[in-house]
């Protein structure tokens, strides 16, 4: 029922690791929950169906701790469920997982025959037997990244994380979503594997496109947690980059950069579990002090909330993959396994890679603008709101959990090369090649690409300089005794206020404009007029609201279209009952029909004549005679 190989346990330590910090603050973030009992059972549970996903050995139990996952983390989701919008978020998250959940089902069913308790390597067998495996991909691709939110299927996130209790946000996108990743790697290893060119292609262009639409739209949030969670849709598409980067090296049996671009997936996916929950747990100190997610009522924050405002600073600083950090030494490891193509000779990756390599680069770009913005105005300036102006630091137990979470950032840049040697012996017991001795060749200062022409990056070096630099710095400083003159800020001329700074809305808005192709703002000017009369002394207002484009027009087309059919099936059943039985037995011979040409090998000749007989069924029972 339980399996511990070494990929199970790295995952198993990536949960651990984002879970011991997120007790501490669960705890000192539970006297601000009412459904005390509720929320505890549902957390610990969550939990350790998380745990049971990675170890789980058999399809069984596999399917049965997913959907245990799914379940608590969709209770906890309603946990302070005070209003319409929480109560639909969590009905939006419900729907999502288990669309995910039937493919997952799908899945199982043909590569177990029907034997669920089938381990996870017998069923490579009956997989390799069947006759559609990219149909098997596909199932998988869908139940996984569905629940990872991957673009198209994304949309549910800055929904329901922003919902969600500040300590399950942190868990959900730190945590939760890297199960999903946990099992793309179990099961095209252990089942599907070896797959063709196709399908690493596919997840290339999926990652590329999740990483630089996610970043995107988190430049155009205004709440907080909303940004947060579109910067998870980024970096599941970085990791799914990287990912797909390894499928498609293994494909083309180059075994050394294929291990070298997995491991720089799973390196991503432990650092992004580590910044974004450290991240969640600021936006949630933050949110509990001010009573609001708005951005533009924050501000000046870091003198109220040091320790908040320092290790979101940590966190937004390795999002933003700047060197020394962790986040730069994976995105590192992308760039590396990309660039190491150069030499295939294929049309497809020849218009592929490159787009992979215009998209991570844009995308970091976009991200560290994005985190100039929410860390800028969060915490700088002056105070925009009566309640950041009164705001104070949060308890100890929250405090506690947001500076180990920050140990956790700290110890993925510092022993980089330990915990490497860990993914390449997960990946050594998958089959693949080991590539740590290529990475630190010179032991840990240097950490080399495993291409032809990689290059070579020194973390550890660059950070003993940079923190040298700041010490001599400091220390000049004092020896010259540098005189402090404080004095109001000129602002050219004009008394600085808390309306003249740069506000979220101001400051996003020149990239706003040029990717208003992809937004298609709505925006809203107000402006008050004194007895109907227009006057430079008036006040105004200004607002812009951003819907998703693929929420727009694919979500809602399709909401639409299920909503016109099921009218349509309610009318049939109820008026036009002998009708209705015809189509279900209809339906029945084209299950029949589907599994004869899925099951057992395809004839032309039986298509033909199971279609001609399916027309004339639906010709005479359904449709009838013309009146």
């Amino acid at each position: 029922m339980f399996q511990f190989d070494t990929l199970s346990m790295v995952f198993t330590a990536l949960i651990v690791l984002g879970t011991i910090p997120n007790l501490f603050y669960s705890q000192g973030y539970l006297p601000h929950i009412e459904r005390k009992a509720h929320y505890l059972l549902h957390y610990f549970t969550f939990i350790a169906s998380m745990i049971g996903v990675v170890v789980a050995a058999n399809a069984l139990s596999f399917l049965l701790f997913w959907e245990l996952m799914s379940l608590t983390s969709w209770q906890l989701i309603l946990t302070e469920a005070k209003n319409k919008k929480t109560t639909d978020a969590a009905r939006f998250y419900f729907f999502m997982t288990h669309f995910g959940f039937v493919f997952l089902l799908l899945f199982f069913l043909i590569v177990t025959n029907g034997d669920l308790e089938m381990g996870f390597s017998a069923m490579h067998g009956v997989a390799s037997a069947f006759a559609y495996p990219t149909l098997l991909f596909f199932f998988l691709v869908l139940g996984f990244l569905s629940k990872a939110g991957a673009v198209p299927l994304h949309v549910w996130l800055p929904y329901a994380h922003p919902e969600a209790p500040s300590p399950v946000s942190a868990l959900m996108s730190g945590v939760m979503l890297k199960v999903a990743i946990y099992g793309m790697f179990r099961f095209l290893f252990d089942v599907l594997y070896p797959w063709p060119l196709e399908w690493g292609v596919l997840i290339l262009v999926i990652g590329s496109l999740s990483a630089l639409i996610g970043v995107l739209y988190a430049l155009s949030e205004h709440d907080i947690k909303a940004l947060l969670a579109n910067h998870s849709i980024e970096n599941i598409g970085i990791i799914l980059i990287g990912f797909g980067m390894g499928m498609i090296f293994d494909s083309m049996h180059l075994k050394v950069l294929s291990s070298f671009a997995f491991i720089a997936a799973i390196f991503h996916t432990f650092n992004h579990m580590s910044f974004k929950s450290l991240l969640f747990m600021g936006a949630g100190s933050v949110l509990h002090q001010t009573h609001t997610k708005n951005i533009e009522k924050y501000g000046g924050l870091i003198k109220r909330m040091p320790v908040t405002a320092l290790t979101f600073l940590l966190a937004s600083v390795s999002i933003s993959a700047l060197p020394p950090t962790n986040g730069f030494l994976s995105e590192w490891m992308i760039f590396q396994s990309m660039l190491g193509s150069s030499h295939l000779d294929n049309t497809s990756l020849k218009l592929a890679i490159p787009f992979a390599v215009f998209a991570l680069a844009m995308t970091g770009g976009l991200a560290i603008a994005c985190f100039v913005k929410a860390y800028g105005i969060t915490f700088l300036g002056l105070h925009r709101s009566t309640n950041a102006k009164h705001a104070h630091e949060v308890n100890f137990l929250m405090r506690t959990g947001m500076v180990l979470m920050a140990g956790v950032v700290i110890s993925l840049m510092l022993f980089t090369p330990w915990y490497i040697g860990q993914f390449d012996a997960a990946l050594v017991g998958l089959g693949h090649t080991s590539v740590y001795a290529r990475l630190f060749p010179e032991g840990i200062w240097h950490m080399h690409s495993a291409g032809m022409h990689g290059g070579v990056v020194s973390p550890l070096i660059l950070l003993g300089a940079l923190l040298g630099v700041t010490a001599l710095l400091m220390f000049g400083y004092k020896a010259l005794r540098v005189k402090e003159r404080i004095h109001r800020t000129w602002s050219c001329g004009y008394r600085t206020g808390a309306r003249t700074q740069y506000s979220a809305t101001g400051f996003a808005g020149p990239i706003r404009r040029f990717f208003g192709w992809l937004y298609k703002p709505d925006e809203h000017f107000h402006k008050e007029s004194i007895a109907g009369h227009g006057s430079k002394f008036s006040d105004s207002h200004y607002e812009v609201h951003v819907k998703p484009l693929f929420e727009t027009t694919l979500y809602d087309r399709v909401a639409k279209a299920a909503n016109f059919m099921s009218y349509w099936v309610y009318r049939l059943s109820h008026f036009e009952q002998t009708r209705y039985a015809a189509m279900i037995f209809n339906l029945m011979l084209t299950v029949l029909f589907s599994y004869r040409i899925f099951a057992h090998e395809f004839s032309w000749a039986t298509l033909l004549l199971e279609g001609t007989v399916m027309i004339i069924s639906i010709k005479v029972l359904i449709i009838g005679e013309k009146r």
